[in-house]
């Protein structure tokens, strides 16, 4: 039975995360999803330096807030494609690393980095300049990070990530 209530709290505590992606994401959607990305919701990314059972709900909340996005299909398979990417690098080089703030800074650089991709899904769908492109929702994705790295250690001390899921 215990076992049982463990699953059911997992699942519902990736449910609310999911749901607090798409709300935060949604406060600010004008900024998600153009040439300057600044999605403030990105900073649920940091959760993958905590606990990699996390990647769930960080791909269902992205999933949800780009059925929204006026890039249609392009960002439901370049979205969701570049943070199931660098989900997977982090978790992958988080074996290497030691302590949160230092997964959350790999996570940043991570991400900052295959906004790449992003930058490839506007090219084609807007035929915006590639490196302009990158270099504009690199910033965007590497400032809300970077602010997300305090937030999510505050938020840490009450929560306990770690365990929380």
């Amino acid at each position: 039975m215990q076992r049982s209530s463990s699953k059911v709290r997992s699942i519902a505590i990736s449910g609310i995360i999911a749901a607090l992606y798409v709300a935060v994401a949604m406060l600010v959607a004008p900024f998600g999803f153009t040439q300057i990305q600044f999605r403030v919701a990105e900073m649920f990314n940091h959760l993958i330096a905590f606990n990699k059972k996390y990647i769930v709900p960080i791909v269902l909340g992205v999933f949800i807030t780009n059925l929204f996005s006026p890039l249609g299909w392009y960002d439901l398979v370049f979205g969701v494609g570049q943070t199931v990417i660098s989900l997977v690098a982090v978790i992958l080089i988080s074996r290497y690393i030691k302590g949160e703030t230092a997964r959350m800074i790999a996570t940043m650089l991570v991400f900052t980095f295959t906004m790449s991709i992003i930058a490839f899904e506007l090219h084609l769908a807007f035929q915006l300049p590639f490196l302009l492109t990158w270099f504009t929702c690199a910033v965007g994705e590497f400032v809300v990070l970077l602010a997300g790295i305090p937030i999510m250690k505050a938020l840490n001390k009450r929560l306990n990530f770690k365990e929380l899921i």
